[in-house]
């Protein structure tokens, strides 16, 4: 297909493109030590990338430039530095890099690598720290995981210490906090628990780079505890610890300085993140339950738990800045995410026209095998401003992870599809947080099977209620939502009449052989072990082994360069299908997992809303049809 049906160049773009091609900003991140020099993410370009913003100043700069995006950095304490790690074309295996804060991308000299001493690799944790101090993770394929501890120079400089392993293990690790004045580490590690559950670890570190054991962290199998930070002050050895005892995610203070375990008591159901207040008397909570999220100020001193007035929806970040105020990013189904600051404070605007909003969400409790599932249903309006009555042709747009929910924000892809007359339902099945751990961890040792019993239970909800046309039924999702996409044609082939799946797992096996290793120690622990050892299993919960009962035509779109959906498993799956005969479109483009460029997202969404409105388009919809020829 060489037109993706791109509207002539003198009529306004649809509602759906201004959306995707509208700029979006992220939270700014603040340097520690001199809080007005920011960064944040951007796409004033069409491409994702980092920017830098004195706020004295009130100075933008673009900090980077690549062809396919670059998100993922963060600034030393000192405000001086931006570092940011640099893969290529989205296999998310490289280095880091870093450069001045007042660089910009288009002049100036360019990046140098930080730790030319250190083999590319992928990322597992960075921490910078005081007078230079790194402590870095890295894994590959074949050495498995090494952290790491070095002291840089000034820009251009020589190191001051060269690169030190501490750790070193075949499985799962990460470098997790730093302390304040730079001497203790808290790692997360898999010895004990695996990598959904992991144990804690703090240790020591001595000037030659060498480390100490201190502390060590586990609630026992099952039961996960992540490190959320050390006291922002020198010599506090307090760490802020997320944990799980009782089967749902709850904070407590873990002082290494006592081996004190202090449990806070918040009664705040769901998922629960924190953070420390600057001046670590308080912690600022966000605690998202049931596809919404509240800000709370919790005193140490007094264990008073205070909301922070937020509208109705989800905050997706937050920040509590040295004055005491908190910054943060909102939004809701209808509304575009807004940067709001508490104080009043001025923070960036995202440049151009903006983005329109959309419709607003209803929810859904549906009976399944499981317990109640959760839904998200959005519904086109008519004339009036009223959702349209049913039944409606419906999209299932389905949620990676899985550990990932859907909620009540702003998604201009379930957008677009509300825009073209179709209800939008959203599923947080099993393996979806924000329910409870149990409901999270519900999909372990039988992975995707469990799921799309979830998804196809609400499927029926929502036909038995006269929202959904049961013959104009599509699934779709990427990542993860690709993969029950695919599971889901395969293995309830009656109840799906298209499939669009974007970088999808689509042979386990071979997707498992293939993909980056911290990927293998997650299958690990959802399956129960490997392929090796567990073959049977691997072979139930894989689409490839249900290809052969497809009836609804597919549209896959895949990146060439995808570390955790390899594309070669894709190829495996498209080519039994087409060894069949079965109406397949498979699109490649040049990214990982998934694309940050705007005109490449524009030309997914159109081809993906092109391929579900001619196939339902034609007169027959009796999920044998064949795709019209500029869809094969």
């Amino acid at each position: 297909m060489t037109n993706h049906g791109e509207p002539p160049t003198d009529q306004p773009l649809p509602v759906w493109e201004q959306r995707y091609r509208s700029t979006r900003i992220s939270l700014p991140e603040w340097a520690h030590d001199r809080p007005s020099h920011c960064l944040y993410v951007s796409n004033p370009t069409g491409t994702f990338e980092l920017f830098t913003w004195d706020r004295d100043t009130d100075t933008h700069r673009q900090a980077t430039q690549r062809a396919n995006g670059t998100v993922t950095g963060t600034l030393s304490p000192d405000g001086n530095c931006v570092w940011w790690f640099d893969d290529t074309d989205g296999d998310e295996f490289g280095i880091w890099r870093r450069q001045s804060f007042h660089t910009c991308a288009q002049e100036g000299p360019p990046a140098e690598v930080a730790l030319p001493e250190v083999a590319p690799s992928y990322p597992a944790g960075l921490e910078l720290g005081p007078d230079g101090l790194v402590v870095v993770g890295r894994s590959t394929d074949n050495e498995g995981t090494t952290l790491l501890s070095a002291r840089v120079g000034a820009l251009g400089q020589p190191w001051q210490r060269e690169p030190v392993s501490f750790y070193q293990t075949p499985d799962f690790a990460a470098v997790s906090d730093l302390s304040e004045d730079g001497t203790l580490i808290a790692y997360a590690h898999s010895e004990q628990g695996d990598q959904r559950h992991p144990a804690l670890r703090v240790v020591r570190l001595s000037a030659d780079g060498s480390v100490t054991t201190i502390g060590q962290l586990w609630d026992g199998p099952g039961k996960g505890v992540n490190s959320l930070g050390f006291a922002p002050h020198a010599g506090d050895m307090r760490l802020l610890v997320e944990h799980e005892r009782r089967g749902r995610d709850e904070l407590l203070l873990w002082d290494l300085a006592t081996g004190e375990q202090r449990e806070l008591p918040l009664e705040l159901p769901g998922q629960i993140g924190a953070q420390w207040f600057p001046d670590a008397t308080a912690l600022l909570v966000d605690h998202s339950h049931e596809g919404r999220s509240q800000l709370y100020r919790y005193e140490l001193a007094t264990s008073t738990l205070t909301a922070i007035p937020t509208p109705s929806g989800t905050v997706l970040e937050a920040t509590a800045r040295p004055d005491g105020s908190v910054e943060y990013t909102w939004t809701d189904s209808a509304t575009p995410k807004r940067l709001i600051s508490t104080a009043g404070v001025a923070l960036p605007k995202p440049a151009g026209a903006a983005m329109p909003g959309s419709v607003p969400v209803m929810d859904a409790w549906v009976p399944g095998p499981g317990g109640n599932v959760h839904a998200l249903i959005s519904r086109p309006l008519d004339a009036q401003g009223q959702p349209h009555l049913g039944p409606l042709p419906t999209v299932f747009s389905i949620h990676g992870g899985p550990t990932w929910h859907d909620c009540d924000a702003m998604d201009v892809e379930t957008a677009a599809w509300v825009d073209q007359g179709y209800v939008v339902v959203r599923v947080n099945y099993r393996g979806s947080t924000g329910y409870g751990t149990a409901w999270r961890d519900g999909n372990e040792g039988r992975p995707g099977l469990t799921e799309i019993e979830d998804i196809a239970a609400v499927r029926q909800w929502c036909v038995d209620h006269d929202l959904t046309d049961p013959q104009r039924v599509a699934i779709t999702g990427g990542s993860w939502g690709g993969y029950l996409t695919l599971l889901a044609l395969g293995v309830q082939p009656d109840l799906w009449s298209l499939g669009v799946a974007n970088v999808p797992v689509a042979d386990y096996v071979s997707a498992y052989a293939e993909e980056m290793e911290s990927l293998k120690e997650f299958d690990n622990a959802l399956f129960g072990g490997s392929p090796q050892q567990f073959p049977d299993l691997y072979r139930q919960c894989s689409p490839l082994t249900y290809a052969s009962a497809l009836i609804a035509p597919v549209l896959i779109l895949a990146g060439d360069n995808d570390p955790r959906c390899p594309i070669r498993q894709i190829e495996n799956y498209v080519q039994a299908l087409e060894q069949r005969g079965h109406p397949v479109q498979f699109y490649r483009y040049d990214a990982g997992h998934g694309s940050l460029v705007n005109e490449e997202a524009v030309k997914q969404q159109r081809m993906a809303m092109q391929f579900v409105a001619t196939y339902w388009s034609q007169s027959s919809l009796d999920n044998h049809g064949t795709l019209p020829p500029c869809l094969h």
